[in-house]
């Protein structure tokens, strides 16, 4: 709210100084402060399971594939199901999802604990039943991360970011640490195994009861009938193919977990086989990882005032590809401890800076779509990698698996600085708080009705005429990305001053939920291109539904 006018202004005073961030102001959120420490202790928990479920597959096979199969067990839901996900989060109340989806991970990790404590357990049972646990997180990921915006600020939503990330790696710093403990604390391995997963199963009553407490208030409240499921994950496909800088952020994503999967899905075996440690020292290794990410999540706010988000993720890759090295060449513990605490910094500082500019690049009615669509490229990249490096690994050996993968690293170096993610100034993508009345039209259309097409006709002055279509092809992407599925501008050969933008849309209601979505950034871009418009009146706006046969004009004909 502006504030109001002062009568006379007040002297001149020095300007006070900038308030420094310190990256915490999200904690004074009592809502954001109570789920993060109830999602932090259960990610302490699923970092528990992690590491004692990767454990014991090494007890129940010694293959390396299956091993790296735990790997793909955990990321090829998200695969499968990310976009799904995320077209349910932005169509269903986000809160009643998000209690379901965690109660179904309690359940799948209950079972799982049930079946490890009589021993009912196999290589294969424990891959399905971490296929189906990781069925949970993958629904509910998007919808977790898209309520971010209605907990803080919008100003403090990077800080937030870097929280969640800064707890999740406190888990991961923790959680592996006190699985492989759990596991060794017991005679038999699928004995501590099945303790851990107890645990992991009572850290979601906490999430579940915070969530159930809460009473929200969704930033973005449609007027329209909600989209069919379907209909809403081509919106989202449509919306990332006509927003080039989120293509450029998800192909950066899978550039780089592709080759880093390596260090994940090969850890196990490393601390197996090269460093003959037990359950406990490879949850020291992937602790290093966790408490390097938490030193990284909390410096995050002081790196990014320093280097760019492509600089972030070209230093994090240079820093992978020494690790994967250390990991291949060198036998000794604390060589290979130290090295994984740069990479779990690494790690998520990338993982934070890809996620924020996913959050910042899709507006609200879309944006669980888009992270769910990222989340599928991420785990993807985890998925093949892992499946990858694993057969490599089992077919020739470790050292040359992982020296691959820091090759293939190194050649994406040059790939992915063409590709810039949080580049120039981002777009204000608020919604544009207009009353966007319905057309007031002789026909009134039912909303299936289609497909419309719209024609808008500009008054151009030749002069202007290049600079009003550079700027109409701005609009073209807005128009696309929010439901057109054909766009054009003509001009008109007997009148070159008139120029027409045409564009059609599949139905009347996608066409009135198209207006709906326009945001702050997409109304400056029109009225840039307004600006050239020499009528007296505004542009006129012409609608036209496809003629089909009516069955008040049958009757008349049959007549």
């Amino acid at each position: 709210m502006p504030l109001p006018p002062v009568p006379n202004p007040p002297p001149v005073t020095a300007p006070e100084p900038a308030k420094s961030v310190t990256g915490f102001e999200p904690l004074q959120s009592p809502l954001f402060r109570k789920l993060w420490i109830a999602s932090t202790i259960s990610n302490l928990g699923g970092w528990m399971q992690d590491t004692a479920g990767t454990w014991l597959m090494t007890v129940l096979t010694s293959s390396p594939l299956l091993i790296a199969l735990m790997q793909t067990a955990a990321s090829l839901p998200v695969v499968v199901l990310g976009l799904l996900a995320g077209a349910t989060a932005d169509i269903f109340d986000r809160r009643r999802l998000l209690i379901f989806w965690q109660a179904w991970m309690l359940t799948a990790v209950a079972l799982l604990s049930l079946l490890t404590f009589f021993n009912v357990i196999s290589p294969w049972v424990l891959l399905i039943l971490t296929f189906l646990l990781n069925i949970g997180t993958a629904m509910n990921s998007p919808a977790w991360q898209a309520i971010m915006p209605e907990l803080v600020p919008r100003e403090q939503l990077p800080e937030a970011v870097s929280l969640n990330s800064a707890g999740f790696n406190l888990a991961r710093a923790l959680g592996p640490a006190l699985g492989g403990l759990g596991v060794a604390a017991f005679t038999r391995a699928d004995t501590g195994a099945a303790s851990v997963f107890l645990l992991n199963s009572l850290s979601f009553v906490g999430v579940i009861l915070v969530l159930y407490q809460w009473k929200r208030n969704p930033l973005f409240k449609s007027a329209l009938p909600a989209e069919r499921i379907f209909g809403s994950m081509r919106a989202g496909l449509r919306y990332i193919q006509y927003t080039p800088s989120l293509k450029a952020t998800l192909a950066r994503a899978f550039i780089f977990t592709i080759f880093v999967s390596a260090v994940w899905s090969l850890l196990a075996v490393v601390a197996a086989r090269v460093l003959h440690q037990g359950a406990l020292g490879y949850g020291i290794l992937n602790g290093s990882m966790g408490l390097g990410a938490v030193i990284g999540a909390t410096s995050l706010p002081r790196v990014r005032r320093k280097f760019s988000a492509d600089m972030i993720i070209t230093m994090s890759t240079g820093v992978f590809i020494g690790t994967l090295l250390v990991l291949a060449f060198v036998h000794y513990a604390l060589i290979i401890i130290a090295m994984l605490l740069f990479a779990g910094f690494a790690w998520t500082s990338t993982m934070s800076t890809l996620n924020l500019a996913v959050q910042v690049l899709a507006p609200n009615w879309v944006q669980a779509r888009a992270l769910g669509i990222y989340q599928m490229v991420f785990s993807s990249g985890m998925a093949i990698g892992s499946v990858i490096w694993g057969m490599i690994a089992e077919h020739i050996s470790t050292p040359v698996s992982l020296t691959s993968a820091a090759i293939g690293l190194l050649v994406t170096i040059p790939i992915g600085s063409r590709l810039h993610v949080l580049r120039g100034e981002q777009p204000d993508l608020t919604p544009f708080r207009s009353k966007f009345l319905p057309p007031q039209l002789s026909i009134e259309p039912e909303m299936t009705d289609g497909p419309v097409r719209v024609l808008i006709d500009y008054l151009v002055d030749p002069k202007d005429y290049n600079a009003f279509v550079h700027a109409i092809h701005e609009l073209k992407d807005i128009r696309l990305r929010d439901g057109a599925i054909r766009w054009g501008i003509f001009q008109d050969a007997d009148n070159p001053r008139h120029l027409n933008e045409t564009f059609v849309m599949e139905s009347w209601i996608d066409y009135l939920r198209q207006r709906e979505r326009f945001t702050a950034s997409d109304r400056t871009i029109r009225d840039r291109v307004v600006s050239f418009h020499r009528g007296e009146n505004p542009p006129r706006i012409t609608h036209t539904l496809y003629a089909k046969e009516r069955a008040e004009f049958k009757s008349d004909n049959s007549s």
